[in-house]
């Protein structure tokens, strides 16, 4: 039998200890699991308390058991769901009965939703919106993702096609009737200007996005600089609790530390480098050559420094701002710089969040806290400025973008060809209308399904 005949069985709810788990059962044998388990099949999508036994007649547990029958399932199979206590002896024996039953497996990570999509209930563009949901970190994430679950992309995909389809019907009349030169034009004119519009509307989603896709990963920023200038104490400032070993002796920090950050909703992944100098230590220019490249892959770059002569011997192309660190050691501070915020000036904060290299100095204490609030602030606007329409654009995924691009192209190529014969144009459009088709999944994407639902959790 092949796998994707099996019935399948998970916990679909969290790590035990709970005090209630959800196990989920998919496929042509849920009802006799039922049977077997609790001893009959209830009514449909009608919650029922019963007692689970296990094939001996030992309870196992009091549940709530739900019958949700094909194809008006989460699945579009046949599915039962045991709602039990969340201890892991009641979990085992559970899945030591399910495991006992013929045509039963344990389900393998995202193959609910794997066959949720086989069964048309999600497109794939959905599917990546479910994964998203699922891993999203901060409350700009879950809103995006929720509304990609919701067909944000996938609605308007269809519609391309559906026109593109209509489109190509059109001039295929057209090249049906081509020895009636009238019948031709009327017909390929109106389906011309529809091909253009619907070309504008793509490049303009397009255009639109920006960074908007790298709201899935978040934004990275660079702690940096030379040693023992407090880039240890200013990610444990940031992250408020202690990530990085602070000690006032060069070289502590060897590898790369990172935290995660939630800025107003924008997910920040802030890195902690190793201090950047010369040094004969193997350890250590192992740990500066990780540094020196996490900062040329980084976002945004702080260099921080501990002196206003310090070097700031960093020449990469990533947008850089210069942090001076440990004024409470000096008669200066950031008050008597910019009483009102400690922010620099309106012209400097633009300038850094075009990418200006080294146009902004902040001044802080990561020891005291001075200065902290306002860095995080201008990092919040510079994520901002970053993502740009990345909660409300329609674009969420690199593969996505790539698959429109070619829609784009393809489109273009079909109005340049408009002159030179219907046939090419007609290629064109098929091309379009089967780049579209795998950004829904519903053509020619058995290669990448396994890449997708594999970052799934099992149990969805």
């Amino acid at each position: 039998m092949h796998s994707r005949d099996q019935t399948i069985f998970a916990l679909s709810s969290g790590r035990p200890p709970s005090a209630i788990a959800m196990v989920r059962v998919s496929g042509t044998q849920a009802g006799a699991a039922l049977r077997a388990l609790a001893g009959r099949i209830p009514p449909p999508r009608r919650a029922t308390r019963v007692v689970l036994r296990d094939g001996q007649g030992e309870p196992i547990d009091e549940a709530v058991v739900l019958w949700f029958p094909e194809p008006a399932s989460a699945t579009g199979e046949d599915v039962a769901e045991f709602h039990v206590h969340g201890g892991r002896a009641v979990l085992a024996a559970l899945a030591a009965a399910l495991s006992a039953l013929e045509q039963m497996r344990a389900a393998e990570p995202g193959e609910f939703t794997r066959r949720a999509f086989e069964n048309g209930k999600l497109d794939l563009t959905e599917a990546e919106g479910l994964d998203d949901l699922i891993h999203a970190d901060t409350d700009r994430q879950r809103r995006r993702a929720l509304r990609q679950l919701k067909g944000m992309l996938g609605d308007k995909a269809r519609d391309w096609r559906a026109r593109i389809i209509e489109a190509s019907a059109w001039i295929e009349a057209g090249i049906d009737f081509s020895d009636e030169g009238d019948v031709s034009d009327e017909l390929l004119a109106p389906t011309r200007a529809q091909i253009v519009a619907l070309l504008g509307e793509i490049q303009e989603v397009l255009a639109a996005q920006g960074k908007a896709e790298r709201l899935r990963d978040g934004l990275v920023v660079a702690i940096t600089g030379p040693p023992n200038v407090g880039k240890s104490t200013l990610i444990n400032q940031l992250a408020r609790r202690q990530v990085a070993i602070v000690s006032p002796y060069a070289g502590t920090t060897r590898d790369v530390i990172e935290v995660q950050l939630d800025l107003d909703g924008y997910p920040v992944t802030v890195i902690d480098t190793a201090g950047i100098r010369e040094t004969d230590d193997p350890v250590e220019q192992e740990g500066v050559r990780r540094a020196r490249a996490r900062a040329e892959e980084a976002d945004l770059v702080l260099w921080l420094i501990d002196t206003p002569a310090a070097n700031h011997g960093y020449d990469a192309g990533t947008p850089r701002w210069i942090l001076r660190n440990k004024i409470d050691l000096d008669s200066q501070s950031v008050a008597a710089r910019c009483p009102a915020t400690g922010v620099p000036d309106a012209m400097e904060s633009t300038a850094a969040n075009r990418g200006e290299v080294g146009t902004t100095l902040f001044e802080i204490s990561a020891a005291r806290g001075d200065g902290i609030q306002a860095l995080i602030s201008a990092l919040v606007i510079f994520a901002q400025d970053f993502f740009g329409q990345g909660e409300g654009g329609f674009i969420t995924r690199a593969r996505q973008r790539s698959l429109l691009e070619q829609t784009a192209a393809s489109l273009q190529r079909c109005i340049s060809m408009f002159d030179q014969g219907e046939e090419f144009a007609a290629e064109d459009l098929r091309a379009a209308a089967y780049a579209l088709g795998r950004l829904l999944g519903r053509v020619d994407v058995e290669d990448i399904l396994d890449v997708i639902f594999r970052d799934f959790c099992i149990g969805k």
